[in-house]
């Protein structure tokens, strides 16, 4: 496993965890179709929520939060949709967040950061 991706999971290990202590049902992790991926899928309350999940060590490259541009943002949108195409019994409503996880350059958890709503359509 490359360094990006130890990063990447160690990342979603993370948000997994402050999802379900907010009291989210985690519903599936890496749905993958070709239109894009989805980090974590999870149900809160009557919201099926999709969740892209992005952490940063250091901040030379910006912060975990400023990287969500519009294609990835329509990638969500696709992948949530083809989602939603596949499964039955979804609760009503929808949602597209983002939780930004940013490290110092050692490593250490510096904030977590979820953004409710985050990516929206149009």
């Amino acid at each position: 496993m490359t360094e990006r991706q130890q990063l990447g999971t160690f990342g979603e290990r993370v948000a997994i965890a402050h999802l379900e202590e907010k009291g989210y049902t985690i519903r599936e992790t890496n749905f993958r179709v070709r239109e894009g991926e989805i980090d974590i899928v999870a149900e809160h309350e009557d919201t099926l929520v999709f969740v892209e999940v992005k952490t940063r060590r250091g901040d030379a490259m910006g912060t975990a939060k400023e990287s969500i541009g519009w294609r990835k943002a329509q990638s969500l949108l696709l992948a949530a949709e083809a989602y939603e195409e596949r499964h039955e019994d979804l609760p009503p409503g929808r949602r597209i967040d983002v939780i930004a996880i940013d490290l110092d350059a050692e490593g250490e958890l510096l904030s977590v950061e979820h953004i409710e709503s985050a990516v929206e359509e149009g």
